[in-house]
């Protein structure tokens, strides 16, 4: 018998974390018109950097930090070292961000094996919600990624910095033309993409164990998720991505686990066939 509470907290949980990486994703691509294909790859980082720090006996806190900073300089060397060099042609980048996507994941590999990694909980002990009792680790994940995305949404509309992200995803010329420094922005927002993919890895590898290929699904779904909120729009993907996870743990837990990652594949047809422009319907960014 399906678990309809079960079903729907982990919906929630796992919509949270697929939030942060796609609106990071979307940021890119709205931003600077690019495609990071190396954004499953900083998950990677986020969680086995998390697990290394805490391994080492310094604690999970300083794991947070270790998944907040290293994906995010991970995230500034991709943009300084590939993005920004060859701004002119975007399939260039894609090639190269994919390159190095599957160079952090082979060492990975190769250093620590296929066998799972558990990272430590945030926080121990397990709350009854709905009569299922859930990890307070879980529930501390869903409320940083609302309070990390409500705080991205304030900066973007209430700050210089994030009116300036905002004005060169909409105008990259107009933005130039009122002393707005792109390369600057881009910058800022593939560092920005980097801390909440680091996070989401972080916690997917609490959540479910850290391995090498980790990041694959989550950026897979990205592109779904993307694609369902209307590419470049931060509201259209945090919107898509409680539609996705709750399809795929629907998917999941009611018909069959070895349908993983089916149901935002589907979408991602559809949409593409039926409504391209996706559900708020513009190709530039919007908060």
């Amino acid at each position: 018998m399906v678990d309809v509470a079960n079903i729907l907290i982990n919906g929630v949980v796992i919509s949270s974390l697929y939030a942060l990486v796609a609106i990071g994703f979307t940021m890119i691509f709205g931003v600077g018109g690019t495609i990071n294909l190396a954004h499953g790859a900083v998950i990677t980082i986020g969680a086995f950097a998390a697990y290394y720090v805490t391994t080492a006996g310094f604690g999970i806190w300083a794991g947070v930090l270790a998944a907040i900073a290293v994906p995010a300089l991970f995230s500034v060397l991709l943009y300084k070292g590939f993005a920004e060099r060859r701004s002119d042609n975007v399939i260039v980048v894609m090639i190269l961000t994919l390159l190095a996507s599957i160079v952090v994941e082979e060492v990975i590999r190769i250093v620590e094996g296929s066998q799972p990694r558990a990272i430590p909980t945030l926080v121990a002990g397990n709350t009854e919600i709905l009569g299922n009792a859930v990890q307070n680790n879980l529930l501390v994940a869903v409320v940083l990624s609302w309070v990390l995305i409500g705080g991205l949404f304030a900066f973007i509309n209430y700050t210089s910095t994030g009116k300036a992200i905002l004005a060169t995803s909409m105008s990259p010329r107009g933005a130039a033309l009122v002393g707005i420094e792109s390369d600057r922005i881009n910058l800022y927002t593939w560092a920005i993409a980097g801390v909440l993919a680091g996070l989401a890895g972080l916690f997917l590898g609490s959540y479910q164990t850290a391995n090498w290929a980790m990041g694959r699904e989550p950026l897979i779904l990205s592109f779904s998720i993307v694609v369902l909120g209307g590419l470049g729009s931060i509201r259209g993907s945090l919107v898509a991505a409680y539609v996705i996870g709750f399809l795929e743990v629907i998917t999941t837990s009611a018909i069959d686990p070895r349908l993983s990652g089916l149901a935002g594949l589907v979408i991602l047809v559809l949409v593409l066939l039926v409504r391209p422009e996706g559900l708020f319907g513009r190709e530039l960014a919007e908060a």
